[in-house]
C-alpha cells in the first residue's frame, strides 16, 4: 500500500511539474544588436520626419502599411502619405522626441521587431508652443539588410 501511495505520488509531482514547465513563457530575448538596430532605425525616421524630408521618410515603410490610430482608425500607405505631405507643408515647426527610457525592442521570429516606445510631439499653435507624449507600436520588417515600418500603431492620444 505504501508503495502504490509513493508511486501516485511521485506520478502527481511529475504531472504538476510538466504542467508548470509547460505554462512558463518562452520570451525571445532581444540581443544588443537588434536593440540597437531599432533604436538607429528610429532615430533615422524621425531625423526624417523631423526634417521633412520625405524623400528619406516615405522609403523606410512597406506599401502594404497598416497605420492604426485610436482617434483616427485604420489608414492606408496612400492615406497616410498624402497626410504627411499636407503636414509637412504646414509651418508649425512640429518635431517628435522619443522619450528616453521609453524604448523596447522585441524580436519576431524570421520577420523582424517590435519596437514599443512613447514619443514626445511639439509644434507651435497660436503662438504658443504645444507638447503632446503619446505611446506608439512599430511593427519593422527586415528586407534583406533593410529595416521597414510595415505597420504602425499610435495611441494614448
Amino acid at each position: 500500500m505504501k508503495t502504490y501511495l509513493f508511486s501516485i505520488y511521485i506520478i502527481c509531482n511529475f504531472l504538476f511539474a510538466t504542467t508548470v514547465i509547460a505554462q512558463e513563457k518562452k520570451v525571445a530575448p532581444t540581443s544588443q544588436e537588434l536593440y540597437n538596430e531599432i533604436a538607429t532605425m528610429d532615430t533615422q525616421l524621425f531625423e526624417a520626419f523631423n526634417a521633412k524630408d520625405m524623400s528619406k521618410f516615405k522609403p523606410l515603410f512597406t506599401e502594404d502599411l497598416e497605420w492604426y490610430q485610436d482617434n483616427g482608425g485604420l489608414l492606408s500607405y496612400d492615406t497616410v502619405f498624402a497626410n504627411f505631405e499636407k503636414m509637412f507643408k504646414n509651418e508649425n515647426k512640429l518635431t517628435r522626441t522619443l522619450v528616453k527610457g521609453s524604448l523596447e525592442v522585441h524580436p519576431i521570429k524570421d520577420f523582424g521587431a517590435i519596437e514599443v516606445a512613447q514619443h514626445q510631439f511639439r509644434h507651435m499653435e497660436n503662438g504658443k508652443e504645444e507638447v503632446g507624449t503619446f505611446k506608439f507600436v512599430a511593427i519593422w520588417k527586415k528586407i534583406g539588410n533593410q529595416w521597414k515600418v510595415s505597420r504602425m500603431i499610435s495611441y494614448d492620444h
